[in-house]
């Protein structure tokens, strides 16, 4: 069974950090894209990074950019998000999602706006003074 559990979320200052964890069971990382979202009250979900089933193939939202860093364990099978310089509007539910893609894909832009097939149930992120 294919199933995501995201995990780290929590309350932090403003320029503070977080590192978000998504532990992946049922399947490898060699065929899947895994990518992160956000979604805060009210707004729509919003693609934040997506790591390919290429090692080196990673990609960032603008909003993010130079911020949040993705990482993989693959011997553990755990997807990371590291947050630093958070601020205010980074507040949301995060979460994981999985695809299976095939074998050395990239991702990019067209990887945050394609549906995927597996989510995690989220994990909140309170970004205040």
């Amino acid at each position: 069974q294919v199933q995501l559990v995201e995990s780290g979320g929590g309350l932090v200052q403003p320029g503070g950090s977080l590192r978000l964890s998504c532990a992946a069971s049922g399947f490898t990382f060699d065929y899947y894209t895994i990518g992160w979202f956000r979604q805060a009250p009210g707004k729509e979900r919003e693609g934040v990074s997506c790591i390919g089933s290429s090692e080196g193939s990673r990609y960032y939202a603008d909003s993010v950019e130079g911020r949040f860093t993705i990482s993989r364990d693959i011997a553990n099978n755990t997807v990371y998000l590291q947050m630093d310089s958070l601020k205010p509007e980074d507040t949301a539910v995060y979460y994981c999602a999985a695809n299976w893609v095939g074998e050395g894909r990239y991702c990019g832009s067209h990887s945050l706006i394609m549906p995927y097939t597996y989510w995690g149930q989220g994990t909140q992120v309170t970004v205040s003074s």
